[in-house]
């Protein structure tokens, strides 16, 4: 402790140190001097969304930040807040207000460091100042709107009733709606709106102080008020989350609290490597252990918490800062980690003694209020608005990048003003693209946890990734005029983050940096583009083009790979080969000719022949009309390959020895798809004609000689495709089900006449142990629980069945307080499940409801298909060698994860169980119709330059090959949780018929070649990222009873 001044301020009378924040100073006081050297901009994104840029010494320690922000905000205190930024590995941290920033934040100019509350007192009363109380409602606004603050409607509407009242003022119905309908404060508000305004009709006369303290007295008594949630397994590995709040350390199970260990019990806290360590004060009254254990996702996570805590029990706990520790002499053991700053008691006693000048602030949300009375008002257009936006010195995400780090805060500020002037700015991508996909800022998540990799290894090859920055936050800034730019667009829906677990499905090739194109490739490239055509009958035919290949190479995984892996093997039977080959040969051979023909005919169009009228070829009409009465004759073909695909499946049941040839052939990188999809894929083919035909009829003027031939082709495809609608709905869920026999374990008799698959997805099944993650399958009997095992194919583990016979399904989010919570009652056992999301719970309760009514309407097959042990059906003399062969894969997996089958950890099951989503059959039979390929460009969001590549969409997935030659996918993207968007004007892409693909923290950028295939890749891409509606389904799908 330094020695005490003759005039001693309120922060050293407190004991405090020297450097304890800028609201310990007297009036006219200046902080202690700060280390010189090279200044560094620092992004701070205050709680009202706007950004402000702080310059520092770069050797200066964090709470020189600090201080400067609570400066900024003439905060006095400053002390409950804290500023938390994602770290180079993309975990979220507190900034460290001892250690200097430099060595914490790595790379300033691309991290947008966030100012939060951090400490949340039991009491809102204790808060003495307006500006902090306002703050705080700031934040809970926030929560809110992330969804971090979880209650019931009643709650949720009383809370944004006060919002509104702080923002708009009295009640005016009107206004009350048309703000409503602007502002988004919590995910699903318009089912709320009619409560908010019962509720805000009540607040009359309140004024925003008023409301802000309601606010906070109504968000004190919720339980996940101040909850962040940290993912850890307990000792049995049960998935839990870790939370400390001011009473001490929780426990929670999903959103429910289901333990808590008050500071009064806590002995001491410590860690591991990647264990927490609870130990408790011995009570003879508790069933407690001494030591308590958590299991957490990395030594990193587990530190991070540990430092959380440790701060937590300081500030709430201890009347004064703690003091350093002594160095040692020699060696140092454990984390020199301590809490810096005044407590709360020193924090408190400085307010009372009144030792700080009362400052006024105005406040941003009243500047909503003055936008709507502005007619009123022209004398004073600026007059609400709050003084930290008026003296803000941001910086958009583009500027920052580009501004040096010794700028000072004058120019910025003047940059700032001079582009809140000039207007948002459009980029010549954005003046170009095609109507109705206008850019809009999108909305990244916060990195608050280690991101999982999402894609599967279709490469053998392992390249480690550079490490990537966080993607920063898109700006929500109001400008001079008042206006705000741009909002946030996501065009699928939310699904909740799960990274407690890692997942399989990583792809090198997704994450390798792309050979850069040069300024001049780029420029030959667009020019060659546009020399092509314009027209949109030239587009769809070069999509009949670019699909064929596809088409032709999926033809020839049976007539060529498969077939000469047969041939090395005497293991299928001649009736089944005869079956088989003989009715793909003419396909393949007659749709090489039909490529052919088309490609012929885009040569014509495109000029590169020395054709002397190119009236005559820029059309297709012809050549669709031409092929498909041809097609029709190989109709024969067409009507054998489902009796192809059941016979297969039929030999597989039967020797163990073809059962494994097509295991094995699934292995190889040309079968990218389960082996019987290629089985179908003839009849599928024949939905794509019709669309085909269906745009070009659509686009074309009926007076036009190719309208007619459109006309007629698409009357002759839609006869075939009416004649085989029936076997085909038959052999996809045929198909669906031999699949899904495959992931999983303890099923008998699971492929039976009269069964259909209707949706498999994640669901939280609630048990004595909490909420516990499970895959579920719903069928029109019977709905299958599972767990995933360590298997030598990952597969599913079934727990447990319920008949749907006599099934009722409620919503019980009130009786268990679990959100998006249904309980399914059978005749014989009722459970208890939760969804990720609202729209998810939606979707299983219009199956499973439907479902039910089905089995009412009808007996249907028996339900009792579980087994202890799967059948074996195989001929003995195979049995020794399969078994010894099962066994040693058996043994592998246990050593090395990597060598399970790849194909069996990117199935759809494990997509959906890794995204904690799920699809349905009507979602697989519209996929089946939505397929698409050509070249697209590919960027990621770090890189410069451009790759292209050939890129197939099928089956909820992307798969990326160098060229259309190519035999094998290099690698693939499954969909299913990504959103689909296009990049905002911060990201600095500037390009035409760019789309943005991003799921947590992996982000990737798609150039199209044109509008229309712009347009085509968004409509195919979007069915992926979005499920079917019941209304599609309906109009799509009829029920077919195999």
């Amino acid at each position: 402790m330094g020695e005490i001044e003759q005039k001693p301020t309120p922060g050293s009378r407190l004991g405090a140190p020297e450097n304890s924040g800028i609201s310990t100073l007297e009036h006219g006081q200046k902080p202690p001097p700060t280390p010189s050297g090279k200044l560094m901009s620092i992004k701070i994104q205050m709680l009202d969304d706007t950004q402000e840029a702080f310059e520092v010494p770069q050797r200066a320690p964090g709470k020189v930040l600090l201080d400067a922000v609570c400066n900024h905000l003439n905060l006095v205190e400053g002390d409950y807040f804290g500023l938390e930024f994602p770290d180079h590995k993309k975990i979220t941290v507190w900034l460290d207000l001892l250690k200097p920033i430099v060595k914490q934040i790595r790379r300033p100019k691309h991290v947008v460091v966030r100012f939060v509350v951090k400490f949340f007192p039991p009491d809102h009363t204790q808060l003495q100042e307006e500006l902090t109380r306002y703050l705080f409602a700031l934040q809970v606004k926030q929560d809110l709107a992330q969804g971090r603050l979880t209650c019931n409607d009643t709650s949720a509407a009383l809370l944004i009733s006060h919002i509104v009242q702080s923002e708009i003022g009295d009640f005016d119905e009107a206004s009350d709606r048309e703000h409503l309908a602007k502002n988004k404060y919590i995910p699903q508000q318009d089912a709320l709106e009619d409560k908010i305004v019962e509720f805000h009709h009540s607040h009359v006369g309140q004024t925003p102080a008023e409301s802000d303290f309601q606010l906070l007295e109504i968000a004190r008594k919720l339980e996940m008020y101040g909850i962040r949630l940290h993912p850890a397994k307990d000792r049995e590995g049960t998935k839990i989350n870790l939370a400390v709040a001011n009473t001490g350390i929780l426990v929670f199970q999903g959103f429910t609290k289901i333990n808590a260990f008050n500071w009064a019990k806590v002995r001491k806290l410590s860690f591991k490597r990647k264990r927490f360590l609870i130990k408790l004060r011995p009570d003879a009254n508790s069933s407690y252990q001494d030591t308590l254990e958590f299991l957490m996702a990395s030594r990193d996570f587990c530190k991070s918490f540990w430092k959380i805590c440790v701060e937590h029990h300081a500030f709430f706990r201890l009347f004064e800062e703690p003091k350093p520790k002594p160095k040692p002499v020699l060696f140092s053991r454990g984390s020199s980690f301590r809490f810096s700053g005044r407590t709360q008691k020193q924090v408190l006693d400085y307010v009372k003694e009144g030792g700080h000048k009362k400052v006024q602030f105005e406040r941003k949300h009243s500047k909503i209020h003055s936008i709507r009375s502005l007619a009123m008002q022209p004398t004073e257009p600026n007059s609400e608005v709050p003084k930290q936006a008026q003296q803000r010195a941001s910086l958009t995400p583009g500027e920052g990048a580009e501004s040096p780090g010794g700028q000072s805060s004058q120019q910025a500020k003047e940059r700032k003003a001079s582009a809140e002037e000039s207007g948002p700015r459009q980029s010549p991508a954005l003046q170009k693209s095609p109507a109705g996909h206008q850019r809009a800022g999108v909305a990244v998540e916060a990195a608050a946890a280690v991101a999982e990799e999402e894609e599967e290894v279709a490469k053998d090859r392992t390249q480690q990734s550079k490490p990537q920055p966080p993607q920063p936050s898109t700006e929500l800034s109001i400008n001079s005029q008042g206006g705000a730019v741009p909002a946030s667009v996501i065009l699928s829906p939310n699904l909740s983050p799960d990274t407690k677990q890692a997942s399989p499905l990583v792809s090198p090739l997704l994450n390798d940096q792309p050979c850069p194109r040069t300024d001049e490739e780029e420029e030959g490239r667009r020019k060659t583009w546009q020399r092509f055509p314009t027209d949109k009958a030239y587009f769809i035919a070069k999509e009949v083009s670019t699909t064929e290949r596809t088409y032709l190479k999926d033809l020839e995984v049976i007539t060529s790979w498969f077939q000469s892996a047969v041939s090395k093997e005497d293991s299928m039977p001649e009736t089944l080969k005869s079956l088989i080959f003989p009715n793909f040969e003419p396909l393949h051979k007659f749709h090489t000719n039909f490529l052919k023909e088309i490609e012929q005919r885009l040569a014509l169009w495109e000029g590169r022949s020395n054709a002397h009228i190119r009236g005559d070829y820029q059309r297709i009409g012809d050549v669709m009309l031409k092929n498909v009465q041809a097609m029709k004759q190989l109709a024969v073909h067409l009507w054998k390959h489902g009796e192809a695909l059941e016979a297969l499946e039929t030999g597989i049941r039967s020797s163990r020895r073809l059962e494994n040839l097509c295991r094995d052939f699934e292995l190889q990188k040309v079968c990218y798809l389960p082996l019987n999809t290629f089985l179908l894929r003839p009849l599928h083919r024949l939905m794509h004609y019709k669309q085909v035909l269906e745009r070009l009829c659509k686009d074309n003027p009926p007076n036009e000689a190719d309208f007619r031939d459109c006309r007629a082709a698409l009357a002759e495809i839609t006869e075939m495709v009416a004649q085989l609608h029936g076997t085909m709905i038959k052999m996809e869920n045929f198909q669906k089900l031999h699949e899904l026999k495959k992931d999983l374990i303890g099923v008998d008799n699971l492929v039976i006449p009269g069964r259909e698959f209707i949706r498999l997805g994640s669901l939280s099944k609630l048990s004595g142990k909490g909420l516990q993650q499970r895959m579920f399958f719903l069928f029109n009997d019977v709905l299958l629980y599972t767990s995933r095992g360590l298997t030598i194919s990952n597969q599913f583990k079934v727990h447990g069945q319920l008949p749907l016979y006599g099934m009722t399904i409620e919503r019980s989010e009130d009786e268990w307080g679990v959100p998006h919570c249904l309980t399914l009652r059978g005749q014989r056992q009722s459970i208890v499940v939760a969804a990720s999301s609202r729209a998810e719970m939606e979707k299983w309760v219009d199956d499973i409801q439907m479902a039910i009514d089905l089995a009412e309407k009808s007996s249907g097959p028996t339900p009792e298909f579980l087994a202890s042990s799967p059948p074996d059906n195989k001929s003995p003399d195979e049995a020794t060698v399969a078994d010894q062969e099962s066994e040693d894969d058996l043994s592998a997996s246990r050593t090395s994860l990597e060598r399970q089958a790849p194909h069996r950890g990117n199935t759809m099951v494990h997509v959906c169980w890794h995204r904690n989503t799920s699809v349905s059959m009507v979602d697989f039979s519209v996929a089946v119709e939505n397929q698409l390929s050509g070249n697209l460009l590919r960027k990621f969001k770090n890189s410069n330059g451009w790759q292209k590549l050939w890129v197939v969409f099928t089956n909820f997935c992307l798969f990326f090959y160098k060229s259309h030659q190519d035999n094998h996918p290099l690698a693939s993207l499954p969909l299913l949780g990504y959103s689909l968007t296009i990049p905002s004007e911060s990201e600095d892409i500037h390009k035409d018929y760019v789309f943005k693909l991003h799921f947590k923290s992996h982000v990737y950028y798609f150039r199209a070649e044109s509008e229309y295939t712009f347009e085509r890749w968004m409509e195919v891409i979007r069915s992926a990222t979005s499920a079917a509606s019941r209304a599609h389904s309906l109009s799509h799908k009829e029920s077919h009873l195999y």
